[in-house]
């Protein structure tokens, strides 16, 4: 059987526009940056080196908050009490007061929008009765989202030996925040909250930039630097995530992590080359009741291209041919090998769309006679 190859190009007939596909340099010392409809990842820094996640902790604090909420484990107008270890947490507060019961969802809001470690606190305590617990319930659903090199010995972040993460395993985390918990996602964009008549302004800086930022979250200790996990959403539904650390004030973690996600947004398209179920190349099968077998893909095929080098998108149908009848419908028969400049070169199964019997003994015999008779042909 020979190697049959099919070039589709696509000529994407828009007007270039003039952006580097090329990424800005960062001053982070870890940062990736990950179109979120896609999965791919269009720049990376450092991504898997190990480092203190501050603040960032708390995207897991609130995402085990929200799973216990869509569960029916707990309600957001449920009270949580508010014990002396939780009151008495350093660093950035909410300012509840110990012995007092607090609405989960104040919990929540006073943890996303004020970065209290002590609203933290009493939710991980609430949540799993004590810190310890929390932290173990913690990693475990870390790896089961396949944050593969974090671990976490507390609920807010602070300083602590072999508390730690990566900038990849924290975009993780944000994409799956925003994706497993739609109807709670809101608070992550609300700008202030006031609790015990202390008002606090959110402390991500992106939400107050003009580039559709809704989320997610700050960080900062002495181990980690300024870090920030932020998202941004455009008119056309296409989102982009940015991790960045290791920066070293709230002005270059501002500046930083905004120009990263503007070249996210104006440098790349979305593309959908095919959709589920679109025939992409007809497949020639012998021995068959049908000469050709329709193939497709089962999910649609959407990726990320840089503006600058639209043109130079490459589409390759591969398959060991011709196929030998009989042929399962879904059977996987070949590849959609798929080339992204500046991005990456994957690969997409390619399944057969329909059946195709085999033809009778006879009939079967005569066409191998045939193709003895024709003799092999490089395709």
């Amino acid at each position: 059987m020979n190697r049959l190859i099919f070039s589709i190009l696509f000529a994407f007939l828009m007007l270039a526009a003039v952006i580097p596909a090329q990424a800005q340099e960062t001053t982070a010392k870890q940062a990736i940056v990950i179109d979120y409809n896609t999965g791919y990842v269009l720049y990376e820094k450092n991504a898997d080196e190990r480092m203190a996640p501050s603040s960032m902790t708390k995207v897991m604090t609130t995402y085990l908050a929200f799973d216990a909420v869509d569960q029916g484990r707990i309600t957001l107008d449920q009270t949580f009490h508010i014990s002396e270890k939780a009151w008495k947490t350093g660093g950035s507060r909410m300012f509840v007061q110990v012995g007092t019961d607090v609405k989960v969802e104040d919990l929540l809001r006073g943890v996303i929008v004020q970065s209290g470690n002590d609203a933290t606190v009493a939710l991980a305590e609430g949540l799993a009765g004590s810190e310890e617990a929390f932290a173990q319930a913690m990693n475990q659903k870390a790896k089961e989202l396949g944050m593969t090199n974090s671990k976490f010995k507390n609920s807010h972040g602070l300083n602590e030996e072999g508390h730690y993460s990566t900038a990849r395993d924290l975009a993780t985390l944000a994409i799956r925040s925003i994706s497993d918990h739609p109807k709670h996602y809101h608070y992550h964009a609300e700008k202030e909250f006031t609790y015990n008549n202390i008002k606090q302004g959110n402390r991500n800086p992106l939400l107050y930039r003009n580039i559709g930022a809704d989320g997610l979250k700050t960080g900062h200790t002495d181990a980690g630097g300024y870090g920030l996990i932020g998202t941004a959403i455009n008119d056309k539904g296409r989102r982009v995530v940015v991790v960045v650390n290791g920066l070293g004030d709230e002005q270059e973690r501002a500046d930083q992590s905004a120009q990263l996600i503007n070249w996210a947004m104006n440098g790349f398209e979305d593309v959908t080359l095919f959709k589920a179920g679109d025939i992409v190349e007809q497949a020639e099968v012998v021995l068959g009741k049908q000469a050709t077998v329709p193939l497709t893909v089962e999910k649609d095929i959407r990726v990320p291209v840089p503006v600058s080098f639209r043109n130079d998108l490459k589409v390759e149908v591969v398959y060991n041919g011709p196929l030998q009848a009989p042929v399962k419908k879904g059977a996987v028969v070949g590849a959609l090998k798929i080339s992204v400049p500046r991005v990456k070169n994957f690969e997409v199964p390619l399944i057969a769309a329909a059946d195709v019997e085999r033809i009778g003994l006879f009939a079967g015999t005569f066409a191998k006679v045939l193709m003895l008779l024709d003799g092999s042909k490089d395709r």
